[in-house]
């Protein structure tokens, strides 16, 4: 029980932190109905201007840059679709591309930055909680109070007016062209948002990692939508509010797959076929619960038919 608790809190850090990915793309993927591409980098982008900003000896400040950072990266993603007729998967592929350079040219032309002596959102955090029980346990306590400030947000912003379009835009863009609201207006503002949340969660775990490499942000994606699945199979129905929780709930199961794995010497190079494995069952399992559905179904409407099939010629022959 002592060995499992810290691999449980490790899990919740990171599902808590990666969560805000899975929530920008509950955004863009299940509100706006857009597959967004450009999630690593715009996860490294996040990381390296909010470790950039850190550095500068701004630790709060780089919270604000880093989510105006995703802002603008989704900003040219949905303008590339919705303006300049490219398609949304590849409008998601060039920024994706672009990103790498940009990041680079943010980090100083350096792969690394290194954060060890810097002060970061959670060294001042855990100053503040220096007297209290949750002393060790500021980086729990810094990630769990941005993920509800932020389904706290998505639950009003998605119950406006301006909200209520993103959503009817990802369910029917014709509905919303007949009540005078321009789709391509709410998509390039679901895609800002989605994105703000993909640059935070980046900021914040460079943050908490106190370093940031080009490549923190590979295979964010595949994590994200693995993780999205999971709290779509756990929690498939409810309001924001609940859908949202559902999100977070399946990012802390899959890190906490990663993590056991991780326990139980698994390669590095091994990760990688994890997350793919888990994207699969969790599409492949409530495919096969709606087939079973739709057999149980037919076995109710005609039981006779199925009766007479599963007996044998000469029992059927009069």
């Amino acid at each position: 029980m002592q060995n499992l608790l810290p691999l449980i809190q490790t899990a919740l850090e990171l599902g808590l932190l990666c969560g805000l990915t899975t929530l920008a793309l509950f955004v863009s993927y299940t509100m706006l109905n857009v597959c967004d591409l450009s999630t690593d980098g715009c996860f490294t982008l996040g990381a390296a201007v909010g470790a950039a900003v850190a550095i500068a000896g701004h630790p709060f400040l780089a919270i604000p840059a880093a989510m105006g950072a995703g802002v603008l990266s989704g900003f040219v993603t949905a303008l590339l679709q919705t303006h300049m007729g490219v398609d949304s998967l590849l409008a998601g592929i060039i920024v994706n591309t672009g990103l790498y350079s940009v990041n680079i040219f943010i980090m100083g032309g350096a792969a690394q930055l290194n954060l060890n002596h810097t002060d970061t959102i959670f060294t001042v955090i855990k100053n503040l909680l220096a007297s209290t029980p949750f002393s060790g346990q500021y980086r729990l306590v810094t990630a769990f109070i941005a993920v509800i400030l932020i389904i706290l947000f998505l639950n009003f912003f998605f119950n406006t007016r301006l909200g209520l379009s993103i959503r009817a835009t990802g369910d029917n863009p014709d509905m919303i062209r007949s009540s005078s609201v321009d789709p391509a207006f709410t998509t390039i503002i679901g895609l800002c948002v989605a994105n703000a949340f993909t640059g935070l969660s980046g900021c914040l775990l460079s943050q908490s990692q106190k370093s940031v490499s080009i490549d923190i942000g590979s295979g964010m994606l595949t994590i994200a939508l693995a993780s999205l699945l999971i709290g779509r199979t756990l929690i498939p129905k409810g309001g924001v509010l609940i859908r949202a929780s559902g999100m977070i709930l399946g990012s802390f199961l899959f890190r906490l797959v990663y993590t056991i794995a991780l326990r139980f010497h698994m390669p590095a190079y091994m990760l990688k076929l994890i997350s793919s494995v888990i994207v699969i069952l969790a599409i492949f399992i409530p495919y096969l619960a709606g087939r079973r559905e739709i057999l149980l179904k037919k076995l109710k409407r005609h039981p006779s038919r199925q009766f007479r099939q599963s007996r044998s010629p000469e029992e059927n022959a009069p």
